[in-house]
């Protein structure tokens, strides 16, 4: 056993190194012959955590990213740019996921950067590390490994559900003519996406963060009010539950205030009015229709939808 031991307490050595190590270096020590594109400090200025301080705040988040691709020799010696994993992929994967949502998690930021930059044919697999600089008199972060068959698939822009948008009139979930509306909707192949407005006054607030979330939380009570009147009006909250939902159920009811309170850039306000509009602009809608407000459409009743 004490002839094993200094193998062991070498390898144990070994592994911490590592551990602490670059991306680049980590790449390097797992033997694979393939070729390796980096960024390293690569820092940006992202509103990300999930306490309540570190939300309308910046803060300082550093990027490493190794890339392992297969080679293109012909397009290597040809100098040819188009064959190749670019540079720019890595720097615009972190501007395209900072720019879609604002998100509470290191992890998840890592995990659609490595999603991302695994879609480009050439990329084999990623490392990813991301680091907070401002939490303290230390570094805080995050390294993963993905490979090509180990990440996640993603949502292309391109490829999402395109849904008409309606705002329903306060008090719609008592109006006779719902489930007519309901059934038309139901076998529409054009998704829908319902905005319910409250039949009810809410309470005012002084802070502006604590009016947004009081008059968000006033949209998702008749959400739900809305719900309780038909099976087939589910409320969802998530990016995910919303594809979902927008690709198998046909109809959806938005609670307006995760998305909302997420977003790197969200609605001028928070009324239905106001979040229609900017999800209909976020998720590039076919139609917006409205209770006699501004919208492509304008719908004074249920039995106008």
């Amino acid at each position: 056993m004490s002839r094993t031991a200094p193998a062991a307490r070498a390898t144990d050595q070994d592994d911490l190194r590592l551990a602490f190590a670059a991306p680049l270096d980590r790449a390097r020590a797992a033997g694979l012959p393939l070729d390796r594109i980096s960024l390293r400090e690569h820092v940006r200025e992202v509103e990300i955590g999930a306490f309540q301080q570190e939300r309308g705040v910046l803060q300082r988040v550093r990027f490493d990213i190794v890339a392992e691709v297969v080679p293109d020799t012909e397009a290597v010696l040809g100098d040819d740019v188009d064959g190749i994993l670019s540079y720019d992929t890595l720097i615009e994967a972190i501007d395209i996921e900072l720019e879609a949502e604002r998100l509470n998690l290191l992890e998840t930021l890592a995990e659609r950067l490595a999603a991302r930059v695994l879609t480009h044919d050439r990329a084999a697999r990623v490392f990813v590390r991301i680091e907070k600089l401002d939490r303290g008199p230390h570094v805080l972060g995050v390294e993963i490994v993905r490979s090509r068959a180990q990440a996640p698939a993603i949502q292309l822009a391109d490829d999402a559900p395109r849904p008409r948008v309606i705002v329903l009139p306060a008090g719609a979930q008592f109006d006779a003519a719902l489930p007519a509306l309901l059934d038309r909707l139901a076998a529409d192949p054009v998704p829908a996406v319902l905005i319910a407005t409250p039949d009810f006054a809410p309470p005012s607030a002084d802070h502006p963060q604590a009016e947004r979330r009081i008059a968000l939380l006033a949209l998702e009570q008749a959400a739900w009010r809305l719900a309780a009147q038909d099976r087939r009006c589910v409320v969802v909250d998530t990016r995910t539950e919303l594809d979902w939902s927008m690709r198998n159920a046909g109809l959806t009811v938005w609670a307006p205030s995760r998305l909302v309170l997420d977003a790197t850039h969200p609605p001028e306000g928070e009324t239905p009015g106001d979040v229609a509009r900017w999800f209909a602009e976020t998720f590039h809608a076919t139609e917006l229709v409205t209770p006699g407000g501004s919208g492509t459409r304008q719908a004074r009743t249920l039995a106008e939808i």
